[in-house]
């Protein structure tokens, strides 16, 4: 590239970039005086608090501001930009929130409303708290709609409909949700403003933060327009500004807990604005604003507080006079509720924790024991109808109340538990008194046990029909709590625990709850039960554990589980060997193997029973001499069941000895030198009887088919019969099991004999003849011997006086176990170990304990220490 041109020279320049000259911008300012600076500054700063900073140059005021602060004058300008912030928030006061005060000022107040208290007390200047500015004189505050309401609208509102100091009726509530929330409005738009003019104001006088602000270590320009607000307008030494400001929110969100609507945005924004503001600590030079409490929590949220305590005091014994408890407890869950939602909208979250305690307190906490035990409503009706939803909602509240709440709900659990229990076991009455009754039910033909009428003779006889009622009444009970601790207390453990004690509290009140349960678990597994599954039997068994866990006497309830599952094996009357063997597993798993291993014994007996049973048909078969009739024999082991040694031997005839014979050489023959002793009385008999109009199949007890027997040997047409003497003289049975067998005979459903004079009772000089004339439409009878199905008094009496010499005997073995483990021990840790090791049995009594020490002292299995007369050692 080339270039011409004209020069001095006249020759070629060489080409390059243009280079212009910069000048340095006009200085603006620089020839203007402190005074003049501050003058056209200030006269910007309240054309930016009017709203008129729409032609002022930022760059020119920025330079001023900039100009003033490098020639020492920063304090001026400091203090220039304070004054003028807080002569236009005075301003602000008188033009904008004081003509918004609701008319009549503070008298009007309602009680309800509390104050805060406030250090800042206004100055008396003649502006009377509902009074406008002097150029509205005469004029309506202005709001909107609300010119034409006067000051006499808002009085007389002590009286609040629902009975709670403050809102009055629902006009009276309207027109004050219309005046404080104008001045809510006023203030929301003077706070607005102020922020809006502040925000440009600390733009133009940034380099006063970033030098002035630092060197002197004094607030920023936002910080102090923070200050100068809340001192000139929210603490005002002219105008009671906090105190109508405070009445409104605080009037705002009574009137919404009333039913109002209220405006919440406007709520929020005031209280924004006091979360903003920092307290003024007095006696304090620190400028961190970080490390000081805000307005709202040093001041109103105190006022806030005390004014919900209140009227929630109120609110509560409004309610509890004129409300039952269900509805109380709805309301307070809803209050809850409404709380929430109010620190979640418009509320600091620092208020919701002391809030809901002092909600606790007022609502829930003071009135416990009044829900609880409301007549007709409380927690006792609760469960009593099974009101497991308005149960959940207590359960709920109640756990808020630490630790007073699940206090007094786990007391009412346990009342209720203790005084229904107590029905229950009053329920039993006189109806357990061991009444005789059929043992296995009577008049079958075929497998007809199962009908109504067969099966009422065993459920529904007086004794065990009560102790049976007994049970199911507990088990459903039971069922109706656990179904409540499900849905209504979550499963909570700690309540669990208090109604488990409080089940085993009652059960074990009733003392023969052991006979009933086993009693029970008897009925659920007989052969023939009707209208049960094998599903529902199982169910209702695993609920009868649970009942069982309650017991303290296991050791009884094993004696009679033992005697009714006897009787079930011997009788054929087991519903199955794996329902059996199921139930046992169920005892094993609470108690131990060596609870059920006598249980599990007597089953094993019944299988190997069945297996001598059928070696023992095919033995006679191969014999040469055939028998007189079928028999079937229980082999049993002495100590695993539970019977009595026979005391004196029937007498039977010589068909039934020959059989007899020949079992005991075929059994001799497989099991040399053991010895069988016979019982009779455990045993039961076909026999076919010829009456006149038809034979019958009867079945009977074996002692009852030695009485018939009799009777044949006299012929059919002896008509003198037979006396008791002569009956009990032929078969040696005892009079007990004589008088039973002969009520069955002659007493009961089906007459088979007749008895001289007529009556229930069989006595010493009663006669008996065959009833040639019997009939009935069935040909298989049932004759059930007359049994109590539950102990007499004399019995328990008996049955007591065995378990508690067993007791002596499990106590003493413990002992001796404990100490040959440990050698030596003091007295107390000795009783409190065997207590701890026989409670899954039973509860020792700690005064039986030291008397069987005793007694193992003077049998010299342990002896006293000689130093230490309290400590015992094991003698080996």
């Amino acid at each position: 590239m080339s270039a011409s041109g004209s020069g001095a020279g006249g020759g070629l320049r060489r080409p390059g970039p243009l280079r212009g000259k910069l000048k340095a911008p006009k200085r603006i300012g620089h020839d203007l005086g402190p005074e003049e600076m501050w003058n056209r500054l200030a006269h910007a700063i309240g054309e930016v608090q009017n709203h008129k900073a729409s032609t002022l140059s930022y760059e020119e005021h920025y330079r001023y501001a900039y100009n003033l602060v490098l020639s020492h004058q920063g304090n001026m300008l400091y203090e220039g930009v304070k004054r003028k912030i807080e002569e236009h928030l005075v301003r602000q006061c008188s033009d904008h929130l004081v003509p918004a005060f609701p008319p009549g000022g503070l008298s009007n107040l309602p009680p309800e409303i509390v104050l805060p208290q406030s250090d800042h007390k206004p100055q008396q200047n003649g502006i009377s708290a509902a009074a406008s500015s002097s150029k509205d004189k005469g004029k309506a505050p202005a709001s909107s709609g609300s010119a034409s309401i006067d000051e006499s609208s808002m009085t007389g509102l002590e009286g609040g409909s629902n009975g709670v100091a403050g809102v009055g009726d629902t006009t009276d509530a309207a027109v004050r949700n219309q005046y404080t929330e104008r001045l809510l409005k006023a203030m929301k738009q003077v706070w607005d403003a102020h922020c809006a003019s502040m925000s440009s104001l600390r733009a133009v006088l940034t380099y006063v933060d970033r030098v002035y602000v630092a060197q002197q270590a004094v607030l920023s320009i936002w910080d102090l327009g923070l200050e100068l607000f809340r001192d000139t307008v929210i603490q005002s030494q002219k105008f009671p500004i906090s105190n109508h400001l405070y009445a409104a929110l605080l009037t705002q969100i009574q009137l919404e807990r009333k039913g109002q609507v209220i405006n919440r945005s406007v709520v929020k924004a005031n209280i924004d604005m006091l979360v903003s503001l920092t307290h003024a600590q007095p006696g304090r030079a620190s400028t961190s604003l970080a490390s000081r409490p805000t307005v709202y929590k040093h001041t109103f949220e105190p006022a806030f507080l005390r004014t919900s305590s209140l009227f929630y005091k109120l609110e509560a014994q409004r309610m509890l006079e004129t409300t039952d408890a269900k509805a109380y407890l709805r309301h307070v869950e809803r209050r809850f509720i409404e709380e929430e939602g109010r620190v979640a909208v418009f509320l600091a979250p620092t208020t919701d924790a002391p809030l809901r305690s002092r909600m606790e307190s007022f609502l829930l906490e003071a009135h416990l024991q009044t829900i609880v035990n409301m007549p007709g409503s409380g927690m006792h009706s609760m469960l009593e109808e099974g009101l497991t939803e308005d149960l959940r909602r207590l359960y709920k509240l109640f756990w808020r109340v630490q630790p007073n709440g699940p206090l007094e709900l786990k007391a009412g659990l346990k009342s209720f538990i203790a005084k229904s229990g107590k029905a229950i076991n009053e329920g039993v009455g006189a109806g357990t008194n061991g009444a005789g009754a059929a043992e296995n039910g009577d008049g079958e033909e075929g497998n007809e046990q199962g009908k109504p009428g067969a099966q009422s003779v065993t459920a529904a006889t007086p004794a065990a029909a009560s102790a049976l009622k007994w049970v199911e009444d507990v088990l459903a009970f039971k069922g109706k709590f656990d179904e409540i601790l499900a849905v209504s207390f979550d499963d909570d453990k700690s309540i669990e625990t208090v109604l488990n004690e409080a089940f085993e509290s009652f059960i074990n009140v009733n003392q023969r709850a052991a006979e009933f349960i086993s009693l029970f678990i008897d009925e659920n597994l007989k052969k023939g039960l009707k209208g049960k599954t094998e599903e529902e039997v199982e169910e209702v068994l695993n609920r009868t554990i649970v009942v069982f866990r309650f017991l303290h006497e296991k050791d009884l309830f094993e004696r009679h589980y033992k005697g009714h599952l006897a009787k079930r094996l011997l009788h054929g009357r087991s519903v199955s060997d794996d329902a059996e063997r199921g139930m046992m597993a169920k005892l094993k798993i609470e108690c131990g193997h060596g609870y059920v291993q006598k249980l599990q014994g007597m089953l094993n007996d019944v299988k190997v029973s069945e297996e001598t049973g059928a070696a023992f048909t095919e033995y006679i078969k191969k014999a040469s001499r055939p028998m007189p009739f079928d028999l079937s024999v229980s082999v049993l082991t002495s100590t695993y069941w539970p019977i009595a040694a026979v005391q004196q031997a029937c007498i039977m005839p010589p068909s039934m000895v020959s059989a007899r014979q020949a079992f005991e050489k075929f059994y001799q023959s497989r099991h040399s030198g053991r010895l069988l002793s016979w019982h009779p009385n455990l045993g039961s008999a076909d026999v076919r009887v010829a009456f006149k109009k038809r034979k019958h199949e009867l079945n009977v007890s074996t002692y009852a088919l030695v009485i018939l027997l009799l009777f044949d040997e006299e012929g059919p047409n002896a008509s003198s019969g037979l006396s008791y003497a002569a009956i009990k003289q032929n078969t040696n049975i005892p009079d007990g099991d004589l008088k039973r067998n002969l009520q069955s005979l002659a007493c009961a459903k089906y007459k088979i004999l007749l008895k001289e004079p007529k009556g229930r009772d069989v006595g010493d000089s009663d006669t008996f003849t065959f009833n040639e004339g019997f009939s009935c439409p069935l040909a298989r009878i049932k004759i059930a011997t007359v049994a109590a199905r539950v102990e007499s008094t004399t019995e328990r009496k008996e049955t007591n006086e065995k378990i508690e010499e067993e007791r002596k005997n499990q106590i003493e073995a413990c002992i001796v176990r404990v100490m040959k483990d440990r050698k030596r021990l003091n007295h107390n840790e000795l009783v409190n170990e065997v207590i701890k090791q026989l409670l899954g049995r039973f509860g020792p009594n700690p005064l039986v304990v030291k008397k069987r020490i005793e007694s193992l002292i003077d049998r010299e299995y342990l002896e006293r220490d000689g130093e230490q007369r309290n400590v015992y050692n094991y003698l080996a």
